[in-house]
């Protein structure tokens, strides 16, 4: 069968392309902006990838086509798929039938560290040897591809409560009927498609009412916001998890020899293993398997160093995010070294400024900010830096920016670089850019 992707460069529609190509599908796909990692990999795979959304990409005789939820009404090839009555499906509900069928599916949600969780929980069922299928928004060091396709009747999948299509406006994840389930929290998010917290509540409301009486669904302590869903009605058994105390608890978990700092990631470690344990997996063996974890790309990522400084790649653009990832990075660094952030204001929710006055606090461990907008945006950055004097300014221009950068930088400085699309040109000057090499 050929399946065509429309939107096929995003991290969910990538994998799933993956995943179709390695059921036997010859697998073809477009889309406006195709970059690495996830360009590098689909070739990798024999996918043939078509830049731009207009109709010479797009395949007429393809026999089903798989829309992404970047598409919308009024593109030439949507408008071409509607007028020809092909066979078309959202990305959740070709994964669901296809893929999800007869398998016990663990699903890990949440507002903030769904990549590295699901990562995290796939790695520890593959070292215990159940040979797990997953899909994952990135690409996971252990296993090098962001999705797999196994005979094991396990998959592990990253629950994301962004809309599945312009034609089924439900989140993704009620398409996946989960056995297992982790929430790891809740905030407000996605503001192009929510119109409040309470609407994303709904989504998470509708997800655990989907959760069998013998699944378990694995949440934090000390989340309102979580509470206020489970409050709702919960019919399966349910194990919480918090710093100290829950069913699981951080003084459990021994830090010693792991690479990766932050409250946040142990607190994704402990939900992972409190999955894995919960369909069989000995907790012992779930701990060991975590010290093997080498991490997702664009997670904290060192992409560029030369003696005591370091270029981070990361996937933060939630304010709550960006504040976690700098202040553990300044835990970690403490006050050896500076840390210079590159914050890329690209997420549908950063550019509608919902979070504005987030911006500053969540920034304040860094000694330099530099904010990134390749368009102009109405951000109030005099009232911003009056306030915190750590922030530089919003840069349009990527060697601008990289110019301010070398001029201010010090040695042993830390330069972070935060976006949840591709801080593609700056990585590549910075890693370019002498005494910088790449690890």
């Amino acid at each position: 069968m050929h399946i065509h992707f429309l939107g096929i460069c995003g991290t969910f529609m990538g994998s799933l392309s993956i995943l179709a190509a390695k059921l036997g599908h010859t697998v073809t796909g477009q889309d406006a902006k195709v970059y690495p990692p996830m360009s590098t990999q689909l070739t990798e795979q024999g996918i043939a990838l078509y830049e731009g959304y207009d109709l010479a990409g797009f395949e007429p005789g393809a026999d089903v086509v798989v829309v992404g939820n970047v598409m919308k009404r009024g593109m030439p090839v949507i408008e071409q798929l509607l007028n020809s009555q092909q066979k078309f499906l959202s990305g959740p509900q070709f994964l669901a039938e296809y893929v999800l069928q007869y398998k016990h599916v663990l699903v890990v949600s949440g507002t903030h560290g769904k990549t590295t969780t699901t990562s995290m929980l796939a790695w520890i069922l593959e070292y215990a040897g159940l040979n797990p299928g997953f899909l994952i928004g990135g690409v996971p060091k252990n296993f090098a591809v962001s999705a797999r396709l196994t005979d094991s009747p396990y998959f592990v999948i990253e629950g994301d409560e962004y809309d599945s299509a312009f034609f089924d406006k439900r989140s993704k994840f009620l398409h996946y009927r989960p056995s297992t389930l982790i929430i790891n929290n809740l905030e407000y998010d996605h503001a192009d498609i929510f119109r409040d917290v309470l609407a994303i509540q709904d989504q998470f409301h509708h997800l655990v009412r989907i959760v069998p009486e013998s699944g378990c669904i694995i949440a934090p302590i000390g989340s309102k916001l979580v509470d206020e869903v489970l409050v709702r009605g919960c019919w399966s058994k349910l194990q919480r998890f918090g710093v100290n105390t829950g069913d699981w608890q951080l003084a459990n978990i021994s830090a010693n020899n792991w690479p990766f700092f932050g409250e946040f990631n142990y607190l994704n470690a402990m939900a992972s293993i409190a999955a894995a344990v919960n369909i069989g997996v000995d907790q012992a063996i779930a701990i060991k398997a975590l010290t093997e974890f080498t991490g997702v790309k664009r997670r904290c990522e060192v992409v560029a160093q030369y003696g005591n400084t370091k270029v981070y790649s990361d996937f933060a653009h939630h304010p709550t995010a960006i504040k976690s990832t700098l202040d553990a990075l300044r835990e970690k660094i403490q006050n050896k070294h500076r840390i210079l952030a590159v914050v890329d204001i690209c997420s549908n929710t950063m550019r509608s400024l919902v979070h504005k006055d987030a911006l500053g606090p969540a920034v304040a461990a860094a000694d330099k900010v530099y904010f990134y907008h390749s368009k102009p945006i109405d951000l109030d950055v005099a009232g911003i830096i009056a306030v915190h004097s750590n922030i530089q300014g919003v840069y349009q221009d990527e060697a601008v920016l990289v110019a301010q950068l070398m001029q201010d930088l010090q040695d042993g400085d830390q330069i972070m670089l935060m976006s949840n699309g591709a801080l593609v040109g700056i990585e590549g000057k910075l890693q370019s850019y002498k005494p910088f090499n790449i690890p």
